[in-house]
């Protein structure tokens, strides 16, 4: 082999890496684009039970191809406070085994013989989701099209790897520089290593699988391999919760432990073995004759099934193991910062997911404009400000929200989104802008309650009671208005509607009365100026309301 042949071979190693992953993140974006609704039902699984969370995270990571996205998904759950650590736990479990799918996929289409390659027979999905991709309409046929380019793409990336392994099996001097990594420790170093800078352990798998293939390494040198690949990909992970919360951390922390100690075991058990004269290569060798590549596809899986039926037992040992290294950081307890509850940067790896955690923000942060709303509502009916504080820390709550919804909207709408998503995005800009409105109004109702305390004046006791009857119809109005926005419930919306026409009614009415009471000399002036804008701003804040409510017609269109 010249050097031409080298570089042409090392060039086409890299082209091959590249494909591979490229139909990687392909698949995984249409896959979950595609089955958001069900991904979303699968996470409000975890709780039932710990295998249905190693459930969730095998199905999860088998279908978007990547344990490391699917990690780094939870650790935002976690920063979000949606996921306990035990949940994490057992999804990052799950991810493990659901990584290994790749791996037999790649096993299986390594099987050809005298006939067709399967691999070239996969690889064909490649044009024809292509073609679909070039002429389909619809957006779900698109998806579809999408994901078979990429299940195509990753044996076409497959076969070019495949390729280049083979000129450098047939070079002597690369054989004997292989077989110089006997030592299990350092093959497993390497594997960790290669896979934390490729940033994905599939690949990394698949590498060793062609290379078994192609009989440039030894089976037992690509299983040590394999196993490195499953320390390399908690990387990602840990960067992820490095600037996180401390949870996040802990959960980063679980994947690595999780990890690290699997592949321990199997050191040990290894050397076990070993001194029977007996070893891993030998034992899959048996199991799976002469294919290679099923051996070390095989023992991917086992060692990972395997690993998780150990840990799993001890799930909530590990948990408060890292919650012993990883400690709360012990702080004087002073005012809370304003937050997001539900959105952190990194859901936006899984934008349908996001796209639902956005929608729980936007309903926290409705609940806390009602909240204020009320606040005010009683400070000025009572003069007494014993809830101020709360209510200054909601305020400023609000305007946070107001911002950062917002710019998370912003990122979320580069991400591949369906229409049905798109679409909702485009209505969540302006429910934040009328949920903030509905604290200005209430800051204003404060602000009236400031000058009538200045003045050491009152409402009426008549007016007090109006003022809380409207609050209650109003609270009324929100309960249903904020049902048809969760729910995207149409008969929920007509009831909201009708208590909307009843908040018109009683502003009216109120108008009316203070008119009367005015007449009468039973209200002084001022007071009766601050009372109007009163009833004014309440209306508006149904007003508000109501438009949050009716964005839910986009789906009908």
């Amino acid at each position: 082999m010249d050097a031409v042949q080298i570089a042409t071979s090392v060039l086409t190693l890299i082209a091959g890496v590249g494909i591979f992953l490229i139909a990687c993140n392909m698949m995984s974006a249409n896959l979950e684009a595609l089955g958001s609704a069900k991904l979303k039902a699968l996470f409000g699984k975890t709780s039932k039970s710990k295998l249905i969370g190693v459930g969730v995270g095998t199905v999860t990571t088998a279908a978007i191809q990547s344990s490391s996205a699917t990690t780094v998904m939870v650790i935002g759950f976690v920063n979000a406070g949606i996921m306990t650590l035990a949940q994490a736990a057992t999804v990052i479990f799950g991810a493990n085994i659901g990584t290994t799918v790749t791996g037999q996929l790649v096993a299986l289409g390594m099987f050809g013989g005298n006939s067709i390659s399967s691999s070239v027979v996969f690889a064909t999905f490649a044009g024809i989701g292509a073609f679909i991709l070039a002429f389909a309409k619809k957006d779900k046929v698109q998806k579809v099209g999408g994901i078979m380019a990429g299940f195509g793409m990753l044996f076409v990336g497959l076969s070019m790897m495949s390729g280049a392994m083979k000129y450098f099996s047939e070079l002597n001097s690369v054989k004997e520089f292989l077989a110089l990594f006997r030592n299990p420790l350092l093959l497993v170093l390497i594997g960790a290593l290669m896979t934390a800078v490729v940033q994905s352990s599939s690949v990394m798998t698949s590498m060793a699988i062609t290379m078994v293939l192609t009989g440039l390494i030894t089976l037992n040198q690509g299983i040590y391999i394999t196993m490195g690949s499953n320390i390399g990909t908690c990387v990602t992970a840990l960067i992820a919760g490095l600037t996180s919360t401390v949870n996040a951390k802990r959960t980063a922390l679980i994947h690595l432990i999780f990890n690290v100690g699997g592949v321990i075991v199997f050191l040990l058990l290894g050397l076990f073995i070993g001194f029977g004269g007996i070893d891993y290569g030998f034992i899959f060798g048996k199991m799976f004759p002469h294919a290679p590549q099923l051996q070390l596809a095989m023992f991917h899986t086992i060692f990972n099934i395997t690993t998780v039926i150990i840990i799993l037992p001890l799930t909530n040992v590990l948990v408060k193991l890292v919650c012993k290294i990883v400690r709360d950081k012990s702080a004087v307890p002073q005012k809370t910062a304003p937050k997001l509850r539900f959105l952190e940067e990194h859901i936006l790896k899984s934008p349908p997911l996001a796209v639902q955690q956005v929608k729980r923000e936007i309903v926290g942060m409705a609940e806390t404009s009602l909240r204020n709303f009320e606040i005010a509502c009683d400070t000025v009916c009572s003069l007494d400000y014993t809830d101020i504080e709360e209510f200054r820390s909601n305020e400023e709550q609000l305007n946070y929200l107001n911002k950062e919804i917002a710019k998370f909207i912003v990122k979320l709408l580069k991400s591949d989104l369906s229409d049905a998503d798109r679409n909702y995005l485009a209505t969540a800009f302006r429910s934040v802008t009328d949920l903030e409105r509905v604290g200005d109004y209430a800051e204003n109702i404060v602000e009236y309650a400031d000058r009538l305390k200045e003045t050491d004046e009152r409402f009426s006791e008549v007016a007090v009671t109006e003022i809380q009857d409207l609050k209650s119809v109003i609270r009324e109005l929100f309960g249903n208005a904020l049902s048809a926005y969760r729910l995207v419930d149409g008969d929920s919306l007509r009831r909201a509607y009708e208590i909307e026409d009843r908040v018109d009614s009683i502003t009216e009415k109120m108008t009316e009365n203070h008119i009367s009471r005015l007449e009468n000399g039973d209200c002084a002036p001022d007071v009766g100026t601050l009372y109007l804008s009163l009833a004014s701003g309440a209306e508006r804040v149904a007003d508000h309301y109501i438009n949050v409510a009716k964005t839910i017609r986009i789906y009908s269109r």
